[in-house]
């Protein structure tokens, strides 16, 4: 059985030894990085499963690696800081994070969430893979939810898991409008707390800069006010 690859980008050397030592002990095979030179190097050689990523790193900040990451990569990006402010964990998410996580933190906690992250990356792949023809196509907007492909006027767009299920939601639902909230409850299936909702305007910020023309003036994506989001159902043809 194959073990899937987790990719530490991470300065400090304990800290790097301490994660490597659990997840091998839960049966991952753990590949380290210590600045974001190696990280590109190994993202290309290895293709990670998932990705645990310091926010400061001697050559590059965690945001900046994470969008170059965003380029070819889907795999889910883990942030660890040691800032605990909200506009930390904002930035970390609009560059591509899929969670965040300030240190110190639990070894336990993180493996915990490495797992959940694996499975819903792998239950998405389960459910394409029971459907047929889930091909959509708009005004130069092409979208596979089997393959997890999307492609803009032509050129391939790298989107995370959580931003390829928004996606799926609002496109599969186009009659609906979903608030933030129900948004977050749908996607990452708990409920949502304070601030949750801010979290899902990240991610429908961060959808629109790469689908959108002109992401102040949305086509695909659409704002009900006062309501939610909705995805723009004039375009089905």
């Amino acid at each position: 059985m194959a073990k899937e690859k987790i990719l530490i980008i991470d300065d400090e050397v304990e800290i790097t030894k301490l994660v490597c030592a659990y997840l091998t002990k839960e049966h991952f095979t753990p590949i380290a990085a210590h600045n974001g030179k190696q990280a590109l190097a190994l993202l290309k050689k290895e293709k990670p499963d998932l990705i645990i990523l310091d926010i400061m790193l001697p050559d590059t900040e965690g945001s900046s690696l994470s969008l170059e990451i965003r380029k070819t990569s889907n795999a889910p990006i883990i942030f660890l800081s040691c800032k605990t402010q909200e506009i930390d964990k904002i930035i970390a998410l609009s560059a591509g994070g899929d969670d965040y996580m300030t240190k110190p933190f639990m070894p336990g906690e993180l493996v915990a969430r490495i797992k959940a992250h694996l499975r819903r990356q792998y239950s998405l792949s389960n459910l394409a893979a029971e459907n047929q023809n889930n091909i959509y196509e708009f005004d130069g907007l092409i979208i596979d939810f089997d393959t997890h492909e999307l492609s803009v006027n032509g050129r391939q767009i790298a989107l995370t898991s959580k931003e390829f299920e928004i996606l799926k939601l609002l496109v599969e639902n186009p009659r609906k409008v979903f608030s933030a909230d129900r948004i977050f409850e749908t996607v990452w299936k708990t409920n949502c707390m304070e601030n949750d909702s801010k979290t899902i305007m990240v991610y429908i910020s961060n959808l629109r800069k790469k689908i959108e023309e002109n992401p102040n003036n949305p086509r695909y994506i659409l704002n009900v006010r006062g309501v939610g989001y909705k995805f723009n159902q004039s375009l089905f043809k």
